[in-house]
């Protein structure tokens, strides 16, 4: 069931959840994120570090108000770190919030934990341990399942605090009450799942917070309620880091155990390494997969307080005298609270040594000395890199000096064939660099040219007008008469880079055909004017010879005619 995961439509491609993700459980492929979910440990940082906020957590939210609209008594039981994680002076005013969002009782998870500092000092008597480690945080628990199953007989077999609460009220209250955990992890949500029994729903302190935006309500503004049940103080610490261990019957003076407390990933894995390897023994570890321990979960509001704030504020609401408040009227007897933690071993890639190469090669990494291992693709070296592409986990492309160099390849390419003259001059007129068409152009004898003044070869006024004004110009035609070229010329500002581009395109070709053209035209009009004028002259010769014909036909016709008139006078 995925609780977690990425909106596809918001994920940049930056890899940054993959950077963040311990155990790269994250898949990216057509530049899109998803997490894995059999190699998940549900620690949420990757969730925590997206930039663009394309996380999706599961929530409960609907669950929750269903349940308060219900005729079912909810019970809210809240993580003690709730004190460093709200922006309030008198953390008891949180209660009364969530009394006015509808819960019937709040009580503290830190009776749970009371409850489970008993349970870890009874093993530990019961039991003779090589190495003991503790086992309230789930996604550490996930991670020496998952990725260090032979530690799993150095767990402690106990539930979390927020089990061993969940239990106590459904005893309490009956099996008919629902309750809802309240805290700072997104790995709670997968918890109550496995423990569906003593928990209904879970909320992060990041969604109770929204509700309160939703509802319009101030905490600042409330008055103070005591907690319905909570704990005698000594629970309440256990969101800092190093507070589990340090109940423990049990002390490094009177005992062969060395104390560890660690809290990170980086951290945690780095002692699970080491006990795995054997290279540690006679240790009772504490372990939290958050820097800070629980205070720095990843379910904390987006607009909390620093990390070290919180941690005083914990530590001072830890340190409360509730001795004259009611605290946990709980039967504490009869409880099962032992757990079974069970190997779930994620497979390793195993591929050939030929297969990585390969695809090594293809990212570029063809000498020792190409493999960077920079990181930004999110795994720690290029060979691992290339097992996430053949486990179908990543793309070559994630690889960045990859791209940049194939990138620069296409450009060298581009810059090199290109059938443009190009040149790059800096703010002071000097040539930084000229392509091989531009050399040939102009003459240019292998770098002959670069570091000189632009002006000492090209005596450009476009060049200068684009220098002067800081601008681009473009279309401008220039000859250059001793090079037997007409170029047409555009001149780019390259602002950020503070260059000017200067490319040129050969025109000379088509200049002299369009002389050409021009000169076949003026002959063309020149001979066309000849014709015209010959024809005319023959249209005026005709036309006079036509003009004496007609005059010599008109006096003979009139003689005729005379003639035949006085004829017929002398018949008559």
């Amino acid at each position: 069931m995925n609780l977690i995961n990425f909106h596809s439509n918001d994920c940049k491609n930056c890899y940054k959840c993959l950077r963040h993700c311990n155990v790269k459980a994250i898949k990216i492929l057509d530049d899109k994120a998803e997490i894995i979910e059999d190699k998940c440990i549900a620690c949420g940082h990757c969730l925590v570090v997206c930039p663009q906020e394309a996380r999706y957590i599961k929530s409960d939210m609907d669950i929750v108000k269903n349940l308060l609209n219900s005729k079912d008594k909810v019970v809210a039981t809240i993580a003690p770190s709730f004190a460093g994680s709200f922006k309030m002076d008198n953390p008891y005013k949180f209660v009364t919030a969530l009394k006015k969002l509808g819960f019937d009782a709040v009580e503290e998870t830190a009776i749970g934990a009371n409850l489970i500092t008993k349970e870890y000092n009874k093993f530990i008597d019961e039991n003779n341990l090589e190495n003991i480690i503790t086992t309230c945080c789930p996604s550490t628990n996930y991670l020496i399942e998952k990725y260090y199953p032979s530690l799993i007989k150095y767990m402690m077999p106990i539930v979390s605090p927020m089990v061993a609460h969940g239990k106590m009220i459904k005893k309490k209250y009956g099996e008919d009450v629902k309750v809802v955990f309240i805290g700072p992890c997104i790995s709670k949500k997968y918890e109550a799942i496995d423990n569906s029994e003593a928990i209904d729903a879970v909320l992060t302190f990041e969604e109770v917070n929204q509700w309160f935006e939703h509802s319009e309500i101030s905490i600042e503004d409330l008055e103070a309620s005591n907690f319905d049940e909570q704990s005698d103080g000594e629970g309440r610490s256990y969101p800092i880091v190093g507070s589990i261990i340090s109940q423990l019957n049990i002390n490094e003076e009177n005992s062969n155990y060395n104390f560890i407390k660690v809290d990170g990933l980086d951290k945690c894995r780095e002692l699970l390494k080491e006990l795995d390897s054997g290279n540690l023994n006679n240790v009772c570890v504490e372990i939290n997969a958050c820097v800070g321990g629980c205070i720095g979960g990843p379910g904390n509001p987006k607009n909390q307080e620093g990390l070290f704030v919180r941690k005083n504020k914990v530590k001072k609401y830890s340190s409360k005298d509730v001795k004259n408040i009611k605290t946990q009227t709980y039967e504490i007897e009869g409880f099962d609270l032992r757990k079974k933690f069970s190997s779930n071993e994620v497979a390793k890639p195993d591929f050939s040594y030929e297969q990585i190469r390969n695809v090594m090669s293809q990212m570029g990494k063809v000498e020792k000395t190409d493999e960077l291992n920079c990181g930004a693709c999110g795994y720690d070296t290029c060979k691992e890199k290339a097992t996430a592409v053949l486990a179908g986990m990543s793309e070559m492309t994630m690889c960045v000096p990859y791209m940049r160099s194939k990138a620069e390849s296409m450009t060298n390419i581009i810059f090199e064939y290109t059938p443009n003259g190009i040149f790059l001059i800096d703010e002071n007129l000097i040539i930084k660099e000229y392509n091989p068409t531009a050399a040939r152009m102009f003459m240019l004898k292998n770098n002959a040219f670069k570091e000189k003044n632009v002006l000492t070869l090209l005596n450009d006024d476009y060049i200068m007008e684009a220098h002067d004004k800081k601008e681009t110009i473009f279309g401008k035609v220039v000859k250059y008469p001793q090079y037997g070229l007409t170029i047409r010329e555009n001149i780019i500002y390259l602002e950020e880079e503070k260059l000017f581009m200067i490319i040129m395109n050969d025109i000379s070709i088509e200049e002299k055909r369009k002389i050409q053209f021009g000169n076949m035209k003026e002959e063309t009009m020149e001979a066309a004017q000849k014709v015209i004028e010959k024809q005319m002259r023959v249209a005026q010769e005709i036309a006079s010879l036509l003009g004496e014909t007609t005059a010599e036909t008109k006096v003979t016709l009139t003689k005729l005619k005379k003639l035949i008139s006085e004829e017929d006078g002398d018949i008559k």
